[in-house]
């Protein structure tokens, strides 16, 4: 078993329905020894569902997480998998949640992701426990429900969290708002920051290193919420070869840059979870039983 290989289909396509699911390892080798013959056999789970319908783009990427890779694998650990830190800004603070195992769904159809689900927890059965388990919706155009609209990933270590929104917070065509977003909703048009004092989140998110090259991340957000129960939130998945592009991207957002002007997003949007994962090759996860 090597850690090289066939990429998961972390650049699948956008799709109207996902679930993100994460999951703790229950202690033990019996456990263990579950984990590691579902996880070699999702491939295969994946085209037996899939098959119902091939148009609907159906893909399931899996995360491994830091505490529980030395165990599972037994592969040498990706250099920069690392739990999420947790950084503590005047007003915000990041949080770091558990989750050794991340089942990103894809589907244009929510039943697909549904009867994937069912039969992953049901094969994993009582060696794993449900640590969050989010539904997330494309809304209208490809937007989360701040406006912001979304693009393909394609790296392997990724970072989740889960943001509630503290209300709908009206029209985010507002001025107001597309200033603190940094684009405009319509047709997604950046908008030029002040040049000084508080900046968008545009702006904050966008790192550069030392000799100026900028070093993107790709996502996959999604939302979520429910009116009837008045929870309304955006999934964060950001894919990258580079962790620390990422915790830059986080240190900028919620201690400020400079230090002291925050995201104004935050403002109105908690995060409630974060962590971590790694997704292995085709090969890796299929070696993983042997």
């Amino acid at each position: 078993m090597n850690s090289t290989g066939r990429q998961q289909s972390v650049d699948a396509p956008l799709t109207r329905s996902a679930t993100f699911l994460v999951l703790a390892a229950e202690p033990g080798q019996a456990a263990l020894d579950t984990i590691r013959s579902t996880l070699s056999g999702v491939e295969g789970l994946t085209k037996n569902v899939a098959i119902r319908d091939l148009n609907s783009q159906f893909t399931c990427t899996v995360g491994i997480g830091s505490g529980i890779w030395d165990s599972l694998t037994r592969l040498p650990r990706p250099t920069e998998l690392r739990p999420l830190p947790v950084l503590q800004g005047a007003v915000h603070a990041t949080v770091s949640t558990p989750g050794d195992l991340l089942f990103h769904i894809r589907s244009n159809r929510r039943d697909l992701c549904f009867e994937f689900e069912r039969q992953l927890l049901n094969q994993l059965g009582k060696s794993v426990r449900v640590v969050d388990a989010t539904v997330g919706f494309r809304y209208f155009d490809t937007r989360d429900l701040l406006g912001r609209s979304q693009w393909q990933p394609r790296r392997q270590l990724f970072m989740v969290q889960k943001y509630v929104h503290n209300s709908m917070h009206g029209d985010p065509s507002r001025p107001r708002t597309r200033a603190v977003i940094g684009r405009t909703k319509i047709d997604n048009i950046e908008l030029d920051d002040a040049e000084s004092g508080q900046r968008s989140h545009k702006t904050l998110t966008t790192i550069e290193d030392e000799n100026g090259k900028e070093h993107g991340i790709v996502r996959d957000n999604m939302p979520f919420g429910s009116p009837a129960s008045g929870e309304y939130g955006t999934y964060f998945i950001g894919y990258s070869k580079q962790l620390w592009v990422m915790e830059r991207m986080l240190e900028r957002m919620f201690i400020g840059h400079p230090p002291g002007k925050h995201d104004r997003i935050l403002d109105f949007s908690t995060p409630v979870t974060g962590s971590t994962f790694f997704a292995p090759s085709v090969e890796v996860l299929a070696g993983l039983d042997d």
